[in-house]
């Protein structure tokens, strides 16, 4: 796994870009994965289900993600919770040992769908 990240952001900031394809929405995180993470990301997750009513899976693009504390661990689980109703996984695409280990340590690893697409 590359633990280089292609294009950091500020420290302690999450950048958050959305890109739709049908029943799809990739956003993909650069930066740190704390609490002030959690507005975007509630923000976009929101944005998405009200404006794509098909939507059925949503990426996490975790590749250049530096740094995960649990508000971070806790921000995924409540995406997760906002998109179960409507039956909308939540997928984990090639997380950074700094994300994957914290969940699997926590037990919160196997919540989630995992992808190294």
């Amino acid at each position: 796994m590359d633990e280089t990240p292609s294009a950091a952001a500020p420290a302690g900031v999450l950048d958050v870009q959305e890109d739709r394809h049908g029943d799809v929405c990739t956003l993909t995180l650069t930066g740190e994965l704390t609490e002030a993470a959690r507005r975007p990301l509630v923000r976009a997750l929101t944005d998405a289900l009200l404006e794509v009513p098909t939507l059925r899976r949503v990426q996490l693009l975790l590749g250049d993600v530096t740094f995960m504390n649990s508000a971070g661990m806790a921000v995924l689980v409540q995406l997760q919770k906002m998109t179960a109703p409507r039956g909308v996984e939540i997928v984990l695409v090639r997380p950074r040992t700094v994300v994957a280990r914290p969940l699997q340590l926590s037990g919160l690893w196997h919540r989630f769908t995992v992808s190294e697409e």
